[in-house]
């Protein structure tokens, strides 16, 4: 068993809702707040340990949701602050907490601070945000591009300046350096902390230090130093989580956000492993390059990273990201196989898993054909921006059915019934077609499903000690197919091996460690004696424990 000195988050499972397509309990189409309350049993059964909840502030939705409006408010869409409350209530009930997503990097441009900010340079507010002069000739500071397409600088016609907006007008960037606003950032997240909730997933925080004059945006020089006064404001005396998200962060810089003795975050999401698959000159919009050794390399560079100190963040998909299968395996005939193998490689690493809304039971990539069926600002974006280069609306629809974000966006699909039972209406955006065969409740229905696969593993990663803490080995780094590791604590070992490829691969002869291996888990059991000593077939998994081997005596 694990000790009890470990920190809940070491052994628990998180579980992303996207509340806006998780489940509508009101029929108009959108997830909520009393939706997501009627599924915490389906979570429970799943053996789910905390919730990170992609935003529910009031906003306005034009990034459905990262672009906050009050801090303090509920959407009337997603419910109330007394719905929210049972919420927490309801999970904690259940052994479950409620993590937050905390977007504080940029507010929405209907923020009151920008509003204000935007009526007089003379007001408090004003300063809240980072305001440069025009060029001569009107034009913007410089040509920095934001994130969503167009200039990163916004024009303020009342106040006659421009205003850094890293991703778009409707969000502009907070001015971290005004220790006014750091106050009131700190306010308000206690003033959630002492609501109960368990902690929060921090948006683009490697942003929130910037120095927009040397263009040094990401990982700027006083980043460190706001995460740890937010630290001290925050987190330092609770018992709760903290995970930030960063595109800049490498196995080299890891240990600043998330080192024991650092005093800023207990785990740090990475992008490594994505964007290792984006084509260097067209990003997230173009071809899905996945490459399994890159892939591994990068993971085990990770594992190395944090072995001794920190904690590595694992997942497969999020918000942002397409689904596992369609984009690391197979989302057709050997989609449940592929979705097994694919949550045992990532999630038998050391580190916390983040589930995503629908990984449980294999959810698929939409398939996009017209460009009025995306809904994400991010694609609707970079569209006006690649075409205004020369890119073509086939090339475009290619890159974006590869790799956008509206792909994890599709709503829940909880059943067969009319709108999967997602909703009793027509919801937001439009269901994945697969819906019906494709649901929470033909999956549960299935002993040998993903569902109970997820729920099996979730369960050996919270009763084995060697999972939790083991020392990570990677095998065969180099083969083009087999993800290979070993996990050792010094009693016990334990061997994963996944096969990527759509073909049975020869098991190479170094790939299997020496020891009496029993097997604990596969995908295709009646494979495994063969997979162990010959041949490995397509999309197979399989976990194996043995005894630790005893150390060599000392001379």
């Amino acid at each position: 068993m694990t000790e009890q000195t470990l920190p809940w988050w070491k052994t628990a499972t998180g579980y992303q809702i996207y509340p806006r397509s998780f489940c509508d309990s009101n029929g108009d189409g959108i997830g909520d707040i009393p939706g997501i309350i009627s599924k915490l049993d389906h979570l429970a059964d799943l053996g789910i340990g905390f919730i990170w909840l992609s935003p529910v502030y009031a906003s306005p939705m034009r990034d459905n949701g990262y672009d906050i409006a009050d801090y303090y408010r509920i959407a009337p869409e997603f419910g109330t602050l007394e719905d929210f409350d049972r919420l927490v209530a309801e999970a904690r009930a259940r052994g479950i907490r409620i993590v937050m997503d905390l977007v504080v990097n940029h507010c929405s441009s209907d923020h009151d601070w920008f509003r204000r900010a935007c009526e007089s340079a003379e007001c408090p507010e004003h300063a809240y945000f980072y305001w440069r002069d025009a060029q001569p000739d009107g034009s913007p500071p410089d040509d920095q591009r934001a994130c969503f397409g167009g200039s990163a600088w916004h024009w303020v016609p009342a106040i006659r300046r421009y205003c850094y907006c890293h991703f778009g007008p409707q969000q502009p960037d907070l001015n971290w350096h005004n220790p006014a606003l750091r106050a009131e950032i700190y306010k308000m997240m206690n003033w959630w902390l002492d609501r109960g909730i368990g902690g929060f997933r921090m948006d683009v925080i490697e942003l929130v230090g910037k120095d927009i004059d040397a263009r040094h945006y990401y990982e700027g020089p006083d980043m460190h130093r706001f995460i740890q006064d937010m630290h001290r404001a925050c987190f330092a005396a609770r018992d709760i989580m903290t995970v930030g998200e960063s595109w800049s962060v490498t196995p080299d810089t890891a240990l600043l956000y998330c080192g024991r003795d650092r005093g800023e975050m207990d785990m740090v999401f990475s992008f490594n492993h994505i964007q290792a698959a984006w084509d260097p000159a067209i990003g997230r919009f173009g071809p899905n390059l996945f490459d399994l050794p890159t892939h591994k390399m990068i993971l085990s560079d990770w594992q190395a990273a944090l072995a001794e100190d920190g904690w590595n963040a694992l997942y497969l998909s999020n918000h942002d990201l397409p689904r596992p299968v369609s984009h690391y395996a197979d989302d057709g005939l050997h989609r449940v196989r592929s979705a097994k193998m694919l949550a045992a490689v990532t999630y038998l690493m050391k580190g916390t898993p983040f589930i995503y809304q629908g990984e449980e039971i294999g959810m698929t990539n939409a398939s996009f054909e017209r460009l009025d069926q995306f809904r994400d600002i991010e694609t609707l974006g970079q569209y006006a921006e690649m075409t205004a280069n020369g890119a073509t609306l086939e090339d475009f629809l290619a890159g974006a059915n590869a790799n956008a974000r509206d792909h994890a966006r599709t709503p829940m699909q909880w059943s067969a019934d009319a709108w999967a039972g997602f909703s009793t209406a027509q919801p937001w955006m439009a269901l994945n077609p697969n819906y019906s065969q494709i649901n929470v409740a033909a999956d549960r229905a299935d002993p040998d499903g993903v569902f109970e696969w997820y729920r099996a593993l979730i369960e050996l990663r919270a009763t084995c000690a060697v999972v939790s803490e083991g020392r990570f080995e990677m095998r065969v780094p180099d083969h083009p197919s087999l993800f290979a590791y070993t996990r050792d604590d010094g009693q016990t070992r334990l061997l994963v091996m996944g096969n990527y490829a759509g073909q049975a691969v020869d098991l190479p002869a170094d790939c299997v460690p020496q020891g009496d291996w029993t097997l604990l888990m596969s995908n295709m059991p009646d494979a495994a004696e063969d997979a162990l000593s010959d041949v490995v077939p397509e999309y197979f998994v399989g976990i194996w424990m043995a005894p630790a081997l005893a150390a060599p005596a000392q001379p």
